[in-house]
């Protein structure tokens, strides 16, 4: 087995070293001038300076080191590798404009984003209302940066367009395979997805743990589940050949629903209550157009998911192991690779309950806020290190700041930006970011993942 898959464990919740800091927030209360931007306008309730310590002042206790961080983390060394030996130059940052949604500029501990054009939805909404939380959330922390965002689905930087790395356009982006040359970040649904009402991550999961305790796994319906949008992709029209076919005696035990997407706009997304999606004792994860924000909700139902094999990979799940997170499944062979692998978990209880606890002990703790907000600080910090120039604000950028966002939002976008609103500032240090993978790491992690494909495959050959 994969030591890196083994080392990492649930850390303790890492303790405060103080009382809290409340981060001000406030949308003005009709005493600072109309005209005044609200990221300048002065933040009531900031703490007043603490007062130098008296010789007698009792010392605070000495803080336990941070935990190490999750082992995907150490992908970003990965992500910015082609960058390492020669550096970020303002140019090559500016080549990267054509593929850039925004470009994003910290200076000073403040941040200010240049729009190039409209994305779909509120994706760079979100995207930035998360940047401005982890500056809120680690005051002074990140550091003068200047990069580009894309907020699309499919990667575009090819490295084979790119015989030396180095001058490819260092894009910042959600998703990439293994052709491509980008760095990963985390997307605009861990702080809401107002357009099909899904929740923030953070109350999400308290609500999808609810679910979970409410419906134990014996008690859940005996076979694998997928619902979504099926037109996004062949994957997953190619999926629904796996349907219960009763009046031709198949049944591949996967329940299959196509939504809508049309009829659920126009109802507000009501009845897509993702916590109450955790009925079933599996649940299928197939690609999108590229990869799925899906992936993370479904791992969270302590039911084992299959997951249909896909060569996208976004920034966590670059960290899930096969045959421990996940029942990898054959795209080539899917409708009997599910089937066996709802035979299998229903005969072996016990194993796959395990899976499944993994699976959403995975989304619980490495996914926590916490380290969503830590993943976010390091791999801007490692970005940063690597510009070789002084980031300046550009001509046309706007200040970004909670305030600004969140007080001309209306509706949900308003909703889910007060609900992952971070209320203070992190009083403690960030996980420790691990050291990159060697390569004899890279070579015993391509094993275990195809030493756990070969035995599913023998198994259900066995089965068959």
């Amino acid at each position: 087995g994969s030591t890196t898959s083994r080392r990492w464990r649930h850390p303790p919740r890492r303790q405060r070293s103080s009382p809290p800091v409340p981060i001000p927030f406030s949308c003005g209360n009709g005493t600072s001038s109309s005209s005044t931007p609200l990221c300048r306008r002065p933040r009531g309730g900031m703490p007043p300076p603490a007062a130098s310590p008296s010789p007698a002042a009792p010392e605070r206790p000495v803080q336990p080191p941070p935990p190490s961080c999750p082992d995907y983390f150490r992908h970003i060394h990965s992500d910015l590798e082609p960058w390492r030996e020669k550096g970020i130059s303002r140019e090559a940052v500016e080549r990267g404009q054509p593929n850039a949604a925004f470009r994003l500029t910290v200076v000073s501990g403040r941040a200010y984003v240049e729009t190039y054009h409209r994305v779909f939805q509120t994706r760079d909404l979100f995207t930035q209302w998360g940047i401005a939380q982890l500056l809120a959330r680690y005051p002074g922390r990140v550091p003068d940066l200047d990069l580009m965002f894309n907020c699309e689905d499919m990667p575009e930087l090819r490295a084979a367009d790119y015989p030396d790395t180095s001058a490819a356009p260092p894009l910042f982006r959600y998703c990439k395979d293994g052709t491509s040359v980008e760095v990963l970040f985390p997307d605009w649904s861990f702080w809401g997805w107002p357009e099909v009402n899904i929740r923030p991550w953070g109350p999400l999961m308290k609500e999808i743990a609810k679910e979970n305790a409410r419906l134990p796994w014996p008690d859940r319906e005996p076979y694998a589940f997928w619902k979504g949008n099926r037109g996004v992709s062949e994957a997953r029209r190619d999926l629904f050949r796996c349907s219960n076919d009763s009046a031709a005696g198949k049944d591949w035990n996967a329940r299959l629903f196509a939504l809508d997407w049309g009829v659920a706009n126009r109802n507000g997304f009501k009845g897509s209550n993702l916590a109450e999606q955790c009925r079933y004792r599996y649940k299928i994860y197939v690609q999108g157009r590229s990869w799925s924000v899906s992936e993370k909700y479904i791992l969270a139902c302590d039911s084992p998911m299959l997951a249909i094999d896909t060569p996208f990979e976004d920034f966590f799940s670059r960290g899930l192991v096969a045959g421990r997170h996940y029942w990898p499944v054959d795209p080539k062979d899917k409708c009997r690779a599910v089937k066996f692998a709802v035979d299998w978990g229903n005969a072996h209880p016990a194993l796959a309950q395990r899976m499944g606890k993994e699976g959403s002990g995975f989304a619980r703790e490495e996914m926590s806020m916490d380290y969503v907000y830590d993943y976010m600080l390091h791999v801007l910090t490692q970005y940063a290190a690597l510009l070789r120039y002084k980031p300046t604000v550009p001509e046309n950028a706007v200040e970004l700041c909670p305030e600004s966002m969140a007080c001309s939002a209306q509706g949900r976008d308003r909703e889910f930006m007060m609900e992952s609103r971070e209320m203070y500032v992190a009083g403690y240090e960030p996980c420790t970011l691990p050291p990159p993978f060697t390569a004899e790491e890279e070579r015993e992690m391509a094993a275990r993942e195809e030493d756990v494909r070969r035995k599913v495959v023998k198994m259900k050959g066995r089965a068959q």
